[in-house]
């Protein structure tokens, strides 16, 4: 379901404060790389997706540098046939915002889609997950990082790498070697859908 133009976390942001973060983005001293996971197997997938990303793109302190291809995959960690399958991507972005305002941000993004947490692993509209922050490593409950199933989850692996063949997952190394040892089993790419970056 589309968020309605009210909803705070999704209206455009002045171009004045736009200018404001391009600057940061060279100017700062801290600008740092995260890597966001989105997913969404409820509604209108693809248009979920990039709203998504266009909320991110609107944030101060934020930019969305890159986006991934888009792939379909079987849920995770439930029942084969309980859930509808989901759509994937990869969103690389350059922040000055801290762990924890990014992780306020993914999650205000995701209620703006609508997204209920009622059971672990189900079914949603939106899932926004923090992979990797710089080299930050966290044991933090509210926060861990890197993501601590990531090097699992070829759903998340396939598209990143795509996005960052270089790609190292810290305590974990190369993207490539982890999705190679995982394959590509019910990760499915889907050449016929495209997310675009903000402008």
């Amino acid at each position: 379901m589309k968020p309605t133009q009210s909803d705070p976390t999704v209206q455009p942001v002045p171009a004045s404060v736009v200018a404001t973060v391009d600057a940061a983005d060279t100017t700062l001293s801290n600008p740092r790389w995260a890597v966001l996971a989105l997913g969404a197997n409820l509604g209108n997938r693809l248009e979920t997706l990039q709203g998504a990303i266009d909320a991110l793109g609107d944030t101060p302190g934020l930019r969305v540098k890159a986006v991934s291809p888009v792939y379909e995959t079987a849920p995770w960690g439930v029942e084969p046939g309980t859930q509808p399958p989901y759509l994937n991507a990869v969103a690389l972005v350059k922040t000055t915002l801290p762990p924890s305002s990014l992780l306020e941000r993914a999650h205000a993004v995701e209620e703006a889609f609508h997204r209920v947490r009622e059971e672990r692993w189900g079914a949603r509209t939106l899932d926004v997950d923090i992979v990797t922050y710089a080299d930050v490593v966290s044991d933090d409950p509210v926060l861990t990082l890197p993501h601590p199933r990531a090097h699992q989850r070829a759903f998340v692996l396939a598209p990143w790498h795509d996005v960052d063949p270089d790609a190292q997952l810290p305590g974990h190394g190369p993207v490539a070697d982890l999705l190679t040892a995982l394959g590509h089993e019910d990760v499915t790419p889907r050449a016929d859908l495209e997310l675009r970056p903000p402008e």
